[in-house]
């Protein structure tokens, strides 16, 4: 809806030239009723020139005569022929100070959100597509010093932005997943159709590997458990030398060492 052009100006012209109550003019400039009789009394709105609204149509003379006619009715503003210019999407403006920490928040986008594609991340951040693949690939000229860093700390975007982008991202993933699956219904059916074998579902896209995910290491190898020590075995009888075993069997006729033959 168009707005009154002016009202003060309008209210100087309409208490000049017409008839019109205080209170209709008022309604019709959204100002006070005292107001528009300061006006009247010259204690407002001194030295303003008054405006026509009849030469830049947003008033008819056939509408000014109808209200004169009747003080309950109020002016209606006439409608504009003439078309506004639709303003068109510009880039995305980013203050000089922070251009360098663009491709900081560009591998931080990359890091934490892999589900936006080139063109919503450039116009979050303001960039181009060739910067974000460089970035991506590590072909940046300055990629020994990129460190990630949330686009949200820097000051390049809001929250209600990235927000309303991640909705866009999910749900062009949830469109994606459906059409798959369509497609696959089809082909099925098809086949089934041909008395063929069903084609084996298609196999899920594999992305591109992203230098800034972040991996979990590998866990560490358990210690081999340390094998148990063997009991000693028991000494039996049996295996305790005797003297016959260590000095063999005595020839007859022969005495033990140590021992004399009595006479």
């Amino acid at each position: 809806m168009s707005e009154l052009l002016m009202p003060k100006a309008t209210a100087v012209w309409l208490v000049e030239n017409t008839a019109l109550t205080f209170e209709q003019i008022a309604a019709f400039c959204s100002l006070h009723d005292l107001e528009v009789q300061g006006i009247a009394d010259g204690e407002v709105a001194i030295g303003i020139r008054g405006l026509d609204p009849i030469a830049n149509g947003q008033l008819t003379r056939e509408e000014i005569a109808r209200c004169e006619a009747d003080q309950s009715a109020r002016l209606e503003l006439s409608a504009s022929g003439t078309k506004m210019p639709q303003r068109t999407r510009r880039a995305r403006y980013t203050p000089v100070s922070k251009r360098q920490d663009r491709p900081n928040a560009i591998a931080w986008l990359l890091k934490n959100y892999p589900e936006l594609n080139d063109a919503q991340i450039g116009k979050l951040l303001g960039t181009t597509k060739s910067t974000i693949t460089a970035v991506r690939e590590r072909t940046h000229w300055n990629t020994q010093n990129i460190s990630p860093q949330d686009p949200l700390l820097l000051g390049i975007c809001t929250e209600q932005e990235l927000l309303e982008e991640l909705r866009k991202a999910q749900r062009r993933q949830e469109r994606e997943a459906k059409k798959a699956a369509r497609e696959a219904k089809k082909a099925a059916a098809a086949a089934a159709a041909a008395g063929e074998a069903p084609p084996p579902p298609p196999p899920e896209p594999v992305a591109a590997p992203n230098p800034y995910a972040v991996t979990e290491p590998d866990p560490a190898p358990e210690p081999p458990a340390a094998p148990e020590a063997e009991s000693p075995p028991e000494n039996t009888a049996s295996d305790e030398p005797d003297v016959a075993s260590v000095f063999g069997e005595m020839p007859a006729g022969s005495t033990e060492p140590g021992t004399s033959d009595e006479t």
